[in-house]
């Protein structure tokens, strides 16, 4: 009778064991699920962030591609007093209206000689001064040749918005610098775009694009101090457009029309 208990009592336990067991694979599988749903879970996030990122990458605007396209409508002006820089506001079948500041040319109109040089890489096209604002630091230089004009913008940019100067620093033709606009300031009652994007003597006339690769302003000067930094003013592209007629642009692309 005492060997049938001990039998039976291990019998007993044998069988707890093997509840046991099965009891911690069913736990084991449970958890499993749990770790797959997880990790469906976060596969799922990541998709989505993934595509996310992809989204937000198509509207991005292509820096480059503004650069590289601005570039035949963007010169280096040239007088016997220094360098500055303009560019194509109006072109037609008499030629191409390039605006630059008037400070570029100022020396060289005040003493009668309205014959500018602009050069684009190993070109070299002679202009002429036809209209002037000193007011509002502004001069137009006609050329024969037709380019193809920058659009500009319907509106004015907002505060931080990211904008590319492009112009001939230090004569450097075709060179680029980004920022954004940091404030509008009036300045002896002339208004002005206040923008963080580098730009150095040589940048004057030079245009200041948005995202879309129209024209918002025109590089004019920059604050220079002790601990200054990035900050630099354009004149607003409405002020041109009242001397040379500009036209609204396209709905988007790279701010150029024929």
């Amino acid at each position: 009778m005492r060997r049938l208990y001990l039998l039976s009592l291990a019998g007993l336990l044998l069988l707890c064991a093997s509840l046991t067991s099965i009891g911690l694979s069913v736990q084991e599988l449970q958890v499993d699920a749990g770790r797959s749903s997880a990790d469906g879970r976060s596969i799922s996030q990541l998709q989505a962030r993934v595509l996310s990122l992809e989204a937000q990458m198509r509207t991005q605007p292509d820096w480059g591609a503004i650069a590289r396209a601005v570039q035949p409508s963007i010169f280096t002006v040239a007088t016997d007093h220094g360098l500055g820089s303009g560019w194509v506001a109006r072109a037609g079948a008499g030629g191409s209206d390039v605006v630059t500041n008037f400070h570029v040319v100022a020396e060289a109109f005040n003493s009668g000689d309205a014959a500018i040089q602009l050069r684009q890489g190993d070109l070299t096209i002679e202009g002429s001064i036809t209209q002037v604002r000193p007011s509002d630091d502004l001069a137009i230089i006609h050329i024969a040749e037709r380019f193809p004009a920058l659009q500009v913008a319907i509106v004015r940019p907002q505060l931080g918005d990211t904008v590319m100067a492009v112009g001939s620093p230090l004569g450097l033709g075709g060179s680029v610098s980004l920022g954004v606009v940091s404030g509008f300031r009036s300045v002896e009652g002339a208004d002005f775009i206040q923008f963080s994007a580098a730009i150095s003597p040589g940048n004057s006339g030079g245009p200041l694009l948005n995202s879309s690769g129209a024209v918002v302003a025109v590089s004019a000067a920059k604050f220079l101090g002790t601990g200054v930094e990035a900050l630099s003013l354009a004149i607003p592209v409405q002020t041109i457009c009242t001397m040379v007629g500009c036209k609204s642009p396209i709905a988007r692309g790279a701010g150029i029309r024929p």
